[in-house]
């Protein structure tokens, strides 16, 4: 039976791709986020701040101007006191950073791969991922002391529950029918973690680990409260002894700066090797 026209550019335009299909379709479609648009909230939140002081409805005493905050920064970055505090606090950050991730990943996979690791590992981090990290400090001192070492072994435990449970669940997630291939093709256990199994986890793995790059920040904001003499949060603490308003929105706004910059690097990098995948927020 011979198809009338109309009929063939209907299917026709069935088969093209939503986002081709004309202009009322290309405005449904969303659109990717430039890594820089979501400064927009912190800017509008920076000036309604600033009004807000300039118009008297916040006290100095209460909350200092983002003008003044600004000033503060520069005469401690000028002064050599922020940039001597701020590598002290990295330092620490980061190296738990490192160590919880590499657990979290390593331990996932272990978790993943075997029956024994699995029955001998997920149901103790699931009992540790219930018990809040910040609860075992009066642990942390006793067996490491008031050090650096007990601080990045806290840190390094915040951020191996988020890496070690997005990382295991999508492990978990991978579909059967790239196992079954794997099989076929006869690929040892070696090559099958190397060829299916961590391309299958990182979308897991990078959102555990935007998850892990704010968590580190926020433990060692209490963290550095603990008998420290230097680092973000030790000028924050001696701030509050005296009442500096302004060197106290410092400290803070370096740990947001640095949570927020941390989480726009690991969106981009996750981007670029998460390319192939044609999902919404690529």
């Amino acid at each position: 039976m011979p198809v009338s026209r109309d009929a063939a550019r209907a299917a026709l335009e069935e088969a093209r791709p939503r986002a081709e299909r004309g202009p009322a379709s290309r405005r449904l479609t969303p659109r990717r986020l430039a890594p820089g648009g979501i400064l927009l909230g912190p800017v509008v939140l920076v000036i309604l701040w600033e009004a807000a002081c300039r118009l008297g409805w916040l006290s100095p005493r209460v909350l200092a101007a983002p003008s003044t905050v600004l000033v503060t920064g520069f005469d401690l970055l000028a002064s050599g006191a922020l940039t001597y505090h701020f590598l002290a606090s990295a330092k620490r950050a980061y190296l738990g950073l490192g160590v919880g991730v590499a657990l979290g990943v390593v331990f996932a996979l272990i978790a993943g791969l075997s029956r024994i690791g699995e029955a001998t590992i997920d149901g103790t981090v699931q009992i540790k991922r219930a018990i809040p990290t910040l609860a075992l400090i009066p642990f942390g001192i006793l067996w490491l002391g008031i050090g650096d070492l007990m601080k990045v072994a806290i840190i390094s435990l915040s951020v191996f529950i988020p890496v070690y449970v997005n990382t295991h669940a999508a492990l978990q997630g991978i579909d059967l029918r790239y196992v079954e291939l794997a099989r076929t093709l006869g690929l040892t256990r070696l090559e099958f973690v190397r060829r299916v199994a961590i391309p299958g986890v990182m979308p897991g793995f990078f959102t555990g680990l935007r998850l892990a790059v704010t968590t580190c920040w926020t433990a060692l904001i209490v963290l550095e409260q603990i008998n420290t003499t230097e680092g973000i949060g030790y000028l924050i603490n001696r701030a509050r002894d005296y009442g500096q308003t302004d060197v106290i929105v410092v400290g803070l706004a370096i740990y947001g700066a640095l949570g927020l910059g941390s989480d726009l690097i690991v969106r981009i990098w996750a981007r670029r090797v998460l390319s192939y995948r044609r999902v919404l927020a690529s």
